[in-house]
C-alpha cells in the first residue's frame, strides 16, 4: 500500500468521523431510540440499502489502486454512501465494528456456486434424493470468524485506528433454516422431500436445528456475545436500536440480544405444510433469543397463523408480496414494527422516477399500517441509474406521505 492509498484512507476516517459528530447524526440516534421505544411518538424510520446497487455509485469514486486499499476505500465510503448522499436517516458511527464469533457450514457440506458472469449466481446440488444421499449429511461445522468492517482487523486497526477506532460490537443473529437446505438441494427437491420423504425431512431438519442451537450454546459460553442495541445493523436494513435489551456488557446470553430469522423458501408451499415441517424447528431456535425480527421476500400473512405464535417477534418483514391490511389488522394489539420493503421497481426500474405511482404506493402502506410503529427498508434495487438525486427524491416522497397522515 502506498503513502499516498494511505493518505486518501485517513482522509475519508476523518470525514467518516466529523459526520459521525454532526447536530444531524446525533439526532438521528435519538430518532432511532424513540422508534425502538414504540411509545407511539416515533416518526417512521427510512433506509435505503446500496448494497445491490453501491458499484455504481463508489467504483467511480474509488483513487487507490491496490487491491488491499480499494477494499478498506469501499468500506469507508459506503459507510456515509446515505447519509452524504441519500439523505435517509441512515447512521454514520464512529468507529469501525469489530465482529468476533463463529460461522457455521450446515451438514459440513460446504455450498457450491456457479457465477452467471453478471448478478445472478446458481447453486449446485448436493443432496437430490434423501433415501439415496442422506448419508452425506453429516455434523455441521464450525469456523471461527474475526473482522473489522469485513476487512482485517490488524490492517484496519493499523491504519485507521487512531482516527476511527476499532470497537468490538455485538451482532444480531442471523438463522436462515431453510437457505441453508436450498443451498445444498434445489428447491424443488426439498418440497417434493416434504411430500415424498417426510420422515428424512424431518430428520434432517432436526439435525440441522441441533447444529444451530449447539453453536449458539458455544458462542454463549465462550462469551462471545455482546449487546445487539443502538446503532448496531439489524438485518434487512434496520438497526437495532430497543429499550429492552442492554446496551453495554460482554458475555450476554442467547435471551439478551435480537435474532434474526426467515423462510422465504417457504412461499412455494401451504400454510399446512409449513406448519408441519417448517414452524417448529423455527419456533425452536427462535425462542432462544429475547427480540426477534422476521421475514425477508416471502408474504408473511400466507403463514400468519404460525408466525403469530412467535411472541418475542419485535419486527416483522411486510414484502412487496404481503397482503398489507392484512398485517396492519394483525398487528394492532401487538408490540411489532411494521418493516415496509417498499417494491424496488420504482428505484430501480424506470430512469425517471414515477412520483405519482411511487406517491399510491407508499400511501397504501401508511394506511394499512396505520397506529402502528412503522419503519421503510428499501431493498434489492440493482441500478439508481447512477443517479443519486433520484434516491433522495424517493425518501423525500416517503417522507411527505408519512408527514401528510401525521405518521
Amino acid at each position: 500500500m502506498t503513502e499516498k492509498e494511505r493518505t486518501r484512507l485517513r482522509e475519508l476516517a476523518k470525514n467518516q468521523l466529523e459526520l459521525s459528530e454532526s447536530e444531524r447524526n446525533k439526532q438521528l440516534c435519538k430518532d432511532w431510540e424513540a422508534h425502538g421505544r414504540m411509545g407511539g411518538n416515533s416518526r417512521p424510520m427510512i433506509t435505503v440499502e446500496h448494497g445491490t446497487f453501491s458499484e455504481e455509485l463508489i467504483e467511480p469514486r474509488l483513487r487507490c489502486e491496490s487491491e488491499q486499499a480499494r477494499a478498506l476505500e469501499r468500506m469507508l465510503l459506503g459507510n456515509t454512501l446515505n447519509f452524504e448522499y441519500f439523505k435517509d436517516d441512515s447512521i454514520v458511527r464512529g468507529y469501525i465494528p469489530h465482529e468476533e464469533g463463529y460461522y457455521m457450514v450446515p451438514f459440513g457440506l460446504p455450498e457450491k456456486r456457479e457465477e452467471t458472469g453478471g448478478l445472478g449466481h446458481h447453486f449446485i446440488s448436493q443432496l437430490h434424493d434423501l433415501e439415496n444421499d442422506f448419508h452425506l449429511l453429516k455434523k455441521s461445522t464450525y469456523h471461527k470468524l474475526s473482522h473489522a468492517g469485513g476487512e482485517n482487523v490488524e490492517l484496519v486497526q493499523n491504519i485507521l485506528g487512531d482516527i476511527l477506532p476499532v470497537k468490538k460490537t455485538g451482532s444480531a443473529w442471523y438463522v436462515s433454516f431453510l437457505q441453508d437446505i436450498v443451498h445444498l438441494m434445489s428447491m424443488e427437491d426439498m418440497f417434493i422431500a416434504m411430500s415424498d420423504e417426510p420422515e428424512l425431512f424431518h430428520k434432517m431438519c432436526s439435525m440441522l436445528a441441533d447444529d444451530h442451537i449447539e453453536l449458539m450454546e458455544r458462542v454463549e459460553s465462550e462469551g462471545l456475545l455482546r449487546p445487539t442495541n443502538g446503532d448496531v445493523h439489524l438485518c434487512q436494513g434496520s438497526m437495532c436500536f430497543t429499550s429492552d435489551l442492554p446496551s453495554e456488557g460482554d458475555a450476554l446470553k442467547m435471551s439478551q440480544i435480537w435474532g434474526y430469522m426467515d423462510a422465504q423458501e417457504a412461499q412455494g408451499i401451504s400454510p399446512a405444510m409449513y406448519h408441519e415441517f417448517v414452524y417448529p424447528y423455527y419456533k425452536r431456535i427462535s425462542e432462544r433469543f429475547e427480540l426477534l425480527s422476521y421475514g425477508c421476500c416471502e408474504a408473511v400473512h400466507t403463514f400468519w397463523q404460525d408466525i403469530s405464535q412467535f411472541e418475542n417477534m419485535r419486527k416483522i418483514s411486510v414484502s412487496p408480496w404481503c397482503d398489507e391490511a392484512f398485517i396492519g389488522e394483525a398487528l394492532q394489539n401487538r408490540k411489532t414494527v411494521y418493516l415496509r420493503k417498499p417494491s424496488p421497481n420504482y428505484l430501480g426500474v424506470d430512469k425517471i422516477l414515477d412520483e405519482d405511482a411511487l406517491r399510491a404506493h407508499i400511501r397504501k402502506t401508511v394506511e394499512s399500517a396505520a397506529g402502528l410503529t412503522l419503519e421503510f427498508s428499501q431493498r434489492d434495487a440493482y441500478t439508481v441509474h447512477k443517479d443519486t438525486g433520484k434516491v433522495v427524491r424517493y425518501v423525500e416522497i416517503i417522507r411527505e406521505e408519512c408527514e401528510a397522515k401525521r405518521i
